[in-house]
């Protein structure tokens, strides 16, 4: 599996805000799959973050986060980006491939409601909003 599918979303985003800052402050390639280096983050010194690209769960960490634990955290990702650039040009591909597909989906879904909504008498139009308006009053009773 790769980092990147091993990595929560949130760690994903952070380490690209990371690389994007240029927060690995420097790295060494060990093998062509596995890198060392310094990662500036919210402590004082950088942290220092072995990755293994093709065992993501042997990479370590020393932040809070991943320290003991077998996480791909926001640091390994930053060092990943940096190590091996086109995994940033893969993580933007697939990101632009999952908002186009939200993007047809979503269009799919207005097209199917507005079929729906043409597909309905006017009687039961009526009695569908009447619902609708009731349920939107539910809902803001709820929130307070």
């Amino acid at each position: 599996m790769k980092m990147i599918e091993l990595a929560s979303g949130t760690s994903v985003w952070r380490g690209m805000d990371y690389y994007e800052s240029k927060k690995v402050t420097d790295w060494t390639e060990i093998s062509p799959t596995i890198y060392e280096g310094h990662v500036q983050g919210s402590a004082f010194e950088p942290y220092t973050v072995r990755i293994d690209t093709v065992h993501p769960r042997r990479s370590v960490c020393n932040c809070a986060f991943a320290a003991g634990r077998h996480v791909i955290c926001k640091h390994m990702i930053a060092l990943y980006f940096t190590a091996v650039p086109q995994a940033v040009q893969d993580f933007e591909d697939m990101v632009k491939q999952w908002e186009k597909e939200q993007e047809e989906q979503q269009q799919k879904h207005l097209a199917e409601l507005r079929a729906y909504v043409r597909s309905l008498s006017k009687k039961e139009l009526q009695e569908q909003l009447y619902n609708a308006l009731l349920e939107i009053k539910d809902l803001n009773q709820r929130r307070w």
